[in-house]
C-alpha cells in the first residue's frame, strides 16, 4: 500500500471514529503496550507502515514512516557511519520509531548528546479529526504558538497519529570505551563533576556501588580519558540494558518501574535505584503506592512517572502543574478536541 494510500485510509478511520466519539488505541510495533495507563479504544495499527521515506547522508537527516523498527533506521545510517542524535530506548527488535516519539524516552546519552526532543526535526501526523499535517511551519504552529513536532514527543500518542518522524542524525565516533569503578555515591558525584565537559563521556549509571561510565570520540581523546579514568573495562551491554530499561542485571526487579527526575546531587535514595544521566534521572522498581513514591521524589526535589506496572489506572505523573496541564489542555484542544486519541494512556482526563 501506498503513503498516499496508508494516509487516506488512517485520515477515514480516524474521522469515522472522531464522527462516532470513539476512541482509538495506537498500535506500532506493540512492544511497549505495557508502559503507561490503559488505553481505551479501538486498535489503529500502524506497525505494517515502515521504511525510509527520504536519506540524504550529506545533510545529517532521515525521514522514516512511524511503524518503522528503530533497529532498521540505525543499521540503515550505520551503512553510512552515522548513527541517531539521540539514543532511543526498544522493547525488542519490533520497537517502531513511532513508539520512541510516543514515549519521549532518551537512553544514558541524554545529558551528553541531547534528547529525543531535540533530535525530532518535523513530523507528519492525522490529528483526531482526521486531518494530515504536516509540521514544522505549517498551520497549526502559527495558530497554537507551538513546536508541534516537538510536542508530540512524550505525548503517548494523544495529540495525533504520528505518520511520518524526520530525525537529526550525528557522524558515528571513531572509539568506544567501558569503565567501571567501585565507590560509593558521594565519590561517584565528585568524579563526575571533574569530568563533566572534560572527558568524552557519553553515558554515567550509579548501581549498588558501582560507576558505570561510557566513552566514545576520536580514538586518542578516548584512550587518553581511560588513563585517567583507570578502574576495570566494562561491557556496552550495560548501558543498552538501561537505555531499554532492562535492569535486573544492575539489581532492579522486574515489577512496577518508576522513574524519578531530581536534582543529580540527591541522595541515592532508595540505595537500590539505579541512578542514570549522571544522577538526574533515578529507576525504582516497588511496590509501593503511587502516593509514596511521588512523596519521595519531592523530597528529592523532583517528580516521579510510573512507567510499568500491574495497576494501569494509576495517574502515570504525580500531581500535574496547572499551567502544564493548561498548556497541554489548549494543544490537545486543537489537535484532538473529542480526546478519541490514545484516551486515558497518559492521565484519566485524557
Amino acid at each position: 500500500m501506498s503513503d498516499i494510500e496508508t494516509a487516506g485510509r488512517v485520515c477515514a478511520m480516524v474521522q469515522a471514529a472522531y464522527e462516532r466519539h470513539t476512541p482509538l488505541e495506537i498500535i506500532g510495533g506493540g512492544s511497549r503496550r505495557h508502559f503507561g495507563r490503559e488505553p481505551l479504544g479501538e486498535p489503529l495499527v500502524l506497525a505494517p507502515h515502515r521504511g525510509i521515506v527520504a536519506y540524504e547522508p550529506s545533510e545529517y537527516v532521515i525521514t522514516v514512516r512511524a511503524g518503522t523498527p528503530i533497529v532498521d533506521v540505525e543499521a540503515a545510517v550505520a551503512a553510512h557511519g552515522q548513527v541517531l542524535a539521540a539514543e532511543l530506548p526498544r522493547a525488542s527488535g519490533e520497537s517502531t520509531i513511532g513508539g520512541a516519539v510516543a514515549l519521549g524516552l532518551t537512553g544514558p546519552s541524554r545529558p551528553y548528546a541531547g534528547s529525543l526532543r531535540d533530535a525530532v526535526l518535523g513530523v507528519r501526523i492525522v490529528t483526531g479529526t482526521g486531518q494530515l499535517l504536516r509540521f514544522g511551519g505549517q498551520v497549526l504552529k502559527n495558530v497554537a504558538g507551538f513546536d508541534v513536532s516537538r510536542l508530540m514527543v512524550g505525548a503517548y500518542g494523544t495529540l495525533g497519529v504520528v505518520m511520518e518522524v524526520s530525525l537529526r542524525l550525528h557522524p558515528r565516533p571513531e572509539e568506544g570505551a567501558v569503565r567501571v569503578l567501585a565507590c560509593d555515591w558521594a565519590g561517584a558525584r565528585a568524579r563526575l563533576l571533574d569530568w563533566a565537559g572534560r572527558l568524552p563521556l557519553t553515558g554515567a549509571c550509579y548501581a549498588r556501588g558501582l560507576l558505570y561510565l561510557r566513552l566514545a570520540g576520536r580514538a586518542a581523546t578516548v584512550g587518553q580519558a581511560v588513563r585517567e579514568i583507570g578502574g576495570e573495562a566494562g561491557s556496552a551491554d550495560t548501558f543498552s540494558a538501561v537505555r531499554d530499561l532492562r535492569l535486573e542485571a544492575l539489581g532492579v526487579p522486574a515489577t512496577a518501574l518508576w522513574r524519578l527526575l531530581v536534582p543529580p546531587a540527591a541522595p541515592l535514595d532508595p540505595p537500590a535505584s539505579v541512578a542514570d544521566w549522571g544522577g538526574a534521572q533515578r529507576f525504582w522498581a516497588t511496590e509501593e503506592s503511587a502516593g509514596a513514591v511521588h512523596a519521595q521524589a519531592a523530597r528529592l526535589g523532583g517528580q516521579a512517572m510510573r512507567l510499568s506496572g500491574p495497576d494501569r489506572h494509576e495517574d502515570v505523573w504525580a500531581t500535574p502543574v496547572p499551567a502544564t496541564m493548561a498548556l497541554y489542555g489548549r494543544v490537545k484542544a486543537v489537535l484532538d478536541p473529542r480526546g478519541i486519541l490514545n484516551r486515558g494512556r497518559l492521565s484519566a482526563m485524557w
